[in-house]
């Protein structure tokens, strides 16, 4: 659950298992198992990475978050729920709109909050037009950016 030494306190842990124990239920979070995001990662692994650094940024610089919504936030943050990386003109502009897709399935299995919807609809700035609103998106769009060059470059100069 933690990479390059990013240990979190055992309560901490517990916190991030819990909230991922509450997230896998009764949805459809463990099907992103089957796409691809980056590289040899998969969407599901991808959002499990980009939240543990999320969590483990705002613990480690001690920014005061709501760390439920934190966690949860940057675990549906790429919910879209289909393979990208098929050849069809939708997919061209994955980037700019899958937030607004992950946003729509995630409404469907979960209540979200109103930080939640924010931190999901907005985690792709600048390449979607307006910021996140709240300290938990831009932790957010830092810990993406984070996992998502480490998997897309990680392995390449591991080569």
């Amino acid at each position: 659950m933690h990479r390059r030494g990013k240990r979190l306190p055992e309560e901490k842990k517990e916190k991030f298992r819990q909230i991922l124990r509450e997230t896998r239920k009764d949805s459809r979070f463990d099907t992103m198992e089957n796409f691809m995001q980056h590289g040899d990662t998969t969407v599901r692994q991808h959002c499990i990475h980009v939240a543990h650094t999320a969590y483990y940024l705002a613990w480690r610089f001690n920014w005061k978050v709501n760390e439920d919504a934190l966690i949860r936030g940057a675990l549906l943050h790429d919910y879209f729920l289909y393979d990208w990386h098929e050849n069809n003109w939708p997919n061209k502009i994955h980037g700019y709109t899958h937030p607004g897709k992950a946003l729509k399935n995630a409404e469907q299995d979960f209540t979200l909050t109103n930080r939640e919807r924010d931190m999901i609809k907005h985690h792709m700035f600048p390449l979607t037009v307006f910021p996140p609103r709240t300290k938990e998106g831009w932790i957010l769009c830092l810990a993406d950016k984070i996992c998502a060059t480490g998997e897309t470059v990680g392995d390449r100069l591991k080569k």
